[in-house]
């Protein structure tokens, strides 16, 4: 039915323009972002047949996360609509967005309390039915983080994939702001027996995992790529079901001046992809999930792992230069930044 497949919760996105401050801001942007909902428009734009599930109240707030869905081609057609009770209590959520510059970090200020999803349970979704014929699974740690019915159906999903023969993915992205890293653990625990491809970051490991890196610092940043090696090997080693291990390395330099580089593991060889050093970014949100989006791509059209990073890496490298969650970069767009071809205008 579908190349790919995701879960969990979509966001409306007010950002403040010109690099103000949200409290002096006169006017906001407005884009849609989540996780999974990333992934999939990331899968969508590069040719992948992708759908999104999750669960919206069914009002203004909820229409513009599924008409935007649409416009990137990503079939919104399973989502759970709740009733509007007129004053939300219920309802859908808003996150809030700072870019930062200079030694200014970006800042994000969550308004996703009693959301939709949150009231998930298990039996909801016919997961059944929607992996008949599909290919792929994508979920991250988000979504078992918002509820304990969110965590229940995300472990359900994960076994109606696997029974149904269908690869799994499942990005670690731990979030301090949604549950402690002693809850992460004994949740995620319950997850990954059933994912083969595992995506994270030194922090996710350490923190959903308990797998910490040598030389990490306090904010995770300028880690040795060979220090990660260790933590792969551990977290195949700990759950042999997990076939493939990727993450991402950034250098934060300034809030929009990173080094970017993307790695894989398949328990016998790593394969990085070239630095893309000085990165400047226009937004700091969506690189991983556009990694994700990279990896689903390439393995599903059967690429060798070291095409599978170089591509994925470059993919989410030009998920920085666009203003927002998604990512509006061309597959030949990709494909020229994986081979270091010049940014020299196109004529």
């Amino acid at each position: 039915m579908y190349d790919v497949v995701t879960f969990g919760e979509a966001m409306i996105r007010l950002s403040s323009p010109e690099y103000r401050r949200l409290e002096n801001a006169s006017k906001l942007d407005v884009e849609i972002g989540g996780g999974e909902y990333n992934v999939a428009v990331g899968c969508a734009h590069l040719g992948l047949k992708a759908a999104w599930v999750s669960r919206l109240v069914d009002n203004w707030t909820g229409w513009i996360i599924r008409n935007k869905g649409r416009e990137h081609g990503v079939d919104m057609s399973n989502i759970l609509w709740t009733d509007f009770d007129g004053v939300g209590l219920e309802r859908n959520g808003f996150y809030h967005m700072e870019v930062g510059v200079g030694p200014r970090a970006s800042a994000v200020t969550y308004d996703r309390g009693h959301t939709a999803i949150m009231n998930i349970k298990p039996g909801m979704v016919d997961w059944v039915s929607i992996f008949e014929g599909s290919k792929w699974f994508h979920v991250s740690g988000i979504t078992p983080a918002l509820s304990e019915g969110a965590s229940e159906a995300t472990v359900e999903a994960l076994v109606a994939a696997r029974d149904a023969g269908v690869t799994t993915s499942f990005d670690l992205n731990f979030r301090s702001k949604l549950w402690s890293a002693e809850q992460a653990q004994e949740t995620i625990a319950k997850c990954i027996p059933h994912v083969q491809v595992l995506i994270g970051n030194e922090e996710d490991f350490e923190k959903t995992m308990g797998l910490k890196a040598e030389g990490t610092s306090g904010d995770y940043d300028a880690l040795d790529p060979e220090s990660y090696k260790d933590v792969a090997r551990k977290a195949i080693s700990q759950y042999p079901n997990v076939t493939l291990v990727g993450t991402t390395l950034r250098v934060a330099k300034t809030g929009l001046l990173n080094d970017w580089r993307t790695l894989l593991y398949d328990g016998s060889e790593f394969y990085f992809s070239r630095i893309y050093e000085n990165l400047e970014m226009v937004d700091r949100v969506g690189g991983g999930d556009n990694f994700s989006a990279g990896i689903i791509a390439g393995v599903l059209e059967g690429e060798p792992a070291q095409d599978i990073v170089d591509f994925a890496g470059a993919y989410s490298a030009l998920a920085h230069t666009f203003p927002g969650d998604v990512n509006w970069a061309t597959r030949s767009e990709a494909e020229s930044a994986m081979k270091g071809e010049s940014a020299r205008i196109r004529r």
